[in-house]
């Protein structure tokens, strides 16, 4: 049984032009919930789309700071988050209990979680020699190596993990080796909800992949999914889709 079994929105009254209830698949989200994987559970879409909203929504109402990082109601930061994170309800089977683990990652906003990582270690209450992160301050390591020392050093299991963008530091290989990361912690109880425009990552087998578009949200197959289609158009025929893009009439 998950941790987290579904996801309700509570828009209240009149709001739906307002940003982020505007966006189509938080309209949808409003009107008809999101069921979510006891393993993993993808989201896609064009920028825009709102993936990354809801999924911030999710980690502001499950307890996370929005630079990313662990939960602690003292450390909240939210100067970045919308206001859906207030109408989210978590559905939560009471059976499983609460996670022992969990983070939240910003692809986008990592440089400021490894520098606050480095203010906590200056901090003698704190510090735990970065034994969390691989021994060392993340800024001291490539942006790759970074993300996948946090994956391979701080996600311990029997935990929720929130990821927006994963695959942006990591090559193929490390993408396809945080497959087999994943899979050793969703054997040991763990959850995934990720926001990914990542063919590879999208791979992972018995995962639940949610489409976000101007329709709102429905479910696809990993062939069915437009990162897939698109690096298998290009895949088989690079020169025809090269060809068409960089005409004058394209």
């Amino acid at each position: 049984m998950p941790f987290l079994s579904g996801i309700t929105c509570d828009s209240g009254e009149d709001v739906e032009l307002v940003f982020p209830y505007s966006i189509p698949a938080v309209a949808d989200l409003v009107e008809s919930g999101l069921k979510l994987n006891k393993g993993v559970t993808f989201f896609i879409g064009e920028n825009g789309s709102g993936k990354s909203t809801i999924l911030e929504g999710v980690a502001d109402r499950w307890g996370f700071d929005s630079a990313g990082g662990a939960r602690s109601r003292n450390l909240v930061n939210r100067d970045f988050w919308s206001d859906l994170g207030s109408s989210i309800f978590l559905n939560q089977p009471t059976p499983r209990g609460r996670p022992m683990d969990g983070f939240f990652l910003r692809a986008e906003n990592f440089f400021n979680f490894a520098s606050m990582l480095d203010d906590f270690e200056e901090d003698w209450t704190t510090a735990d020699g970065y034994f969390s992160y691989g021994g060392k301050s993340l800024h001291q390591q490539s942006h790759g190596e970074a993300f996948f020392s946090l994956f391979l050093n701080r996600f311990g299991g029997d935990g929720v993990y929130l990821l927006d963008e994963p695959e942006a530091a990591l090559s193929p290989q490390r993408q396809l080796a945080f497959l087999v990361r994943m899979k050793d912690l969703v054997e040991d109880h763990s959850q995934f909800i990720i926001a990914t425009h990542s063919p590879i990552l999208l791979g992972y087998p018995g995962a639940t992949i949610y489409r976000f578009s101007e329709d709102g949200i429905d479910e696809v197959s990993w062939e069915e999914s437009e990162p897939y289609q698109v690096t298998q158009r290009f895949l088989n025929d690079r020169d025809r889709m090269l060809g068409y893009l960089f005409s004058e009439d394209s």
